[in-house]
């Protein structure tokens, strides 16, 4: 008679449950942070930070390879959050439609939906955490848009969490 542990073992090991992270961008000019979910979309962790030519083009280009190339690993990426550049009172940004009218070629690039999180004040609550644990201000810099991406992923998996409780 097999063990809880042996039961639990099948489970996870069952291929038939699929499992998916979710993956969050945060669009800039220069940089491109990049944060994703852990396995039961509850946490937000900064990835990395993609630094393509400039241009929209180019930023589609490296942030759909990085998509790809997480959704190619064994846990798949399910959905993409997209942070959308607002002003304090929310209004657009000259950022803004540069940042909307990069949805529609991301998810026709990676096949993946792409869903907008407001991302006001992401850079400076990323910097605040940064310099907690880090006090070298040219490490928190090149940390920074990873851990804005990962802020904006946090907001947006709370927002959903809140909405299935309720």
């Amino acid at each position: 008679m097999p063990g809880r542990e042996d039961v639990d073992d099948a489970r996870i090991r069952d291929t038939s449950i699929r499992v998916v992270r979710v993956v969050a961008l945060d669009y800039g000019a220069r940089r491109i942070g990049v944060a994703i979910s852990d396995l039961t979309g509850t946490l937000a962790r900064p990835l990395t930070v993609l630094r393509p030519p400039a241009g929209p083009e180019a930023g589609l280009a490296a942030m759909a390879a990085e998509v790809r190339r997480l959704a190619g690993e064994e846990d798949s990426v399910g959905l993409i959050v997209l942070g959308l550049p607002r002003r304090l009172d929310g209004t657009p940004t000259d950022m803004t439609p540069v940042v909307e009218a990069l949805r529609a070629p991301l998810e026709a690039h990676t096949g993946v939906p792409v869903v907008f999180q407001d991302e006001r004040l992401s850079s400076r609550e990323a910097e605040s955490r940064l310099a907690l644990r880090e006090r070298d201000w040219r490490k928190r810099k090149a940390m920074l848009d990873a851990a804005a991406a990962a802020v904006i992923l946090q907001d947006y998996l709370d927002a959903r969490a809140g909405a299935h409780e309720g």
